[in-house]
């Protein structure tokens, strides 16, 4: 427990400290957020301000989790994979911003860098850490072997996580926030269930994100663009499959899956019948539309967050 502490503390402060280090020197380079223009009004506002900040959060992570980690396989193995999926996000936000191109990277260009990562994991992990194809059912209380399914299924875990947690990063404060809450839930579950190292690593997830809100909180100083989220996301999938939590994901995650969810609905729906099921998605841009302040869309989606880790606290058993 004193690990996991002093992680999310040194994780803290150094991005805490990166913050007016870092954002003059986007904002001199001109790393500025292009906004969409179908979204709401409100968000035009925004345009410019400096994006990439999820360089701090990944620095953050990479020190304060290399310094108090037992720089085993699993320490390799999270770090490598969480940074692959952080120059992913970079890539992209390199060319949004370079490129003056809102969308970055086009589709199948990022799902094809996100399913090359998956695999990596899947290889890796199964190589040098032991994973093997059992996942844990937890309404169904058992432990089923997934077999040759197991690949398409880590598949959905990561390509599923990375961009949930994408989605999510659309009003200030929000991807943060909930990451931050997301990942010390996940650091309590893991530490009762003997993951350690996953535990403090989720720890110094949960203390950097704290201290990016500062930065991130409306108005925003600072984004984390995909650099940021895309690496979030693929952290706390990578972290599921590691631990055989998968399914814990979705649970302490549920705003996440609410936000991809909403996106998906409003693509068939308007894809088979024209209309659109809300006035925009992700659901975040629905309820701004609908008259809510951001920092209420904001908050309440914070509350959701808490409610989804106390059922996860509750319903997920402790096993050995």
């Amino acid at each position: 427990m004193n690990r996991l502490i002093a992680a999310a503390g040194l994780s803290f402060l150094i991005c805490f400290v990166l913050g007016p280090v870092l954002i003059p020197i986007l904002r001199r380079l001109k790393f500025g957020q292009n906004i969409r223009t179908d979204g709401p009004q409100s968000h035009f506002k925004k345009s410019g301000t400096p994006t990439m900040g999820g360089i701090m959060i990944l620095a953050a992570i990479t020190i304060s989790y290399w310094t108090f980690s037992d720089k085993s396989i699993t320490t390799y193995l999270v770090l490598l994979l969480t940074l692959g999926y952080g120059l992913l996000g970079f890539i992209d936000d390199f060319i949004k911003t370079v490129k003056k191109r809102s969308l970055g990277l086009r589709a199948n260009q990022k799902i094809f860098g996100q399913i090359v990562l998956a695999l990596a994991l899947v290889f890796l992990s199964m190589t040098y850490s032991g994973i093997n194809t059992e996942v844990f059912f937890p309404f169904l209380n058992k432990t089923i072997d997934l077999g040759w399914l197991y690949l398409p299924f880590v598949l959905v875990v990561t390509l599923g996580g990375s961009n949930a947690v994408n989605l999510t990063d659309g009003l200030d404060g929000l991807a943060s926030g909930i990451t931050a809450l997301v990942a010390l839930g996940y650091a309590i579950i893991l530490l009762s269930l003997g993951h350690v190292e996953l535990a403090i690593f989720c720890s110094t997830i949960s203390g950097a994100c704290l201290a990016f809100i500062w930065y991130n909180s409306n108005p925003a100083q600072v984004f984390m663009g995909d650099t940021g989220s895309l690496a979030l996301g693929g952290a706390l999938a990578l972290v599921a499959i590691l631990s055989k939590t998968e399914f814990l994901l979705v649970i302490l995650g549920g705003v996440y899956v609410i936000e991809a969810l909403s996106v998906i609905i409003q693509v068939i729906s308007f894809r088979f019948t024209g209309k659109r099921v809300f006035k925009m998605s992700p659901i975040h841009h629905h309820f701004e539309l609908s008259g809510w302040p951001e920092q209420k869309v904001v908050m309440r989606f914070y509350i959701i967050t808490i409610v989804f880790i106390i059922i996860g606290l509750i319903s997920w058993p402790i096993r050995p």
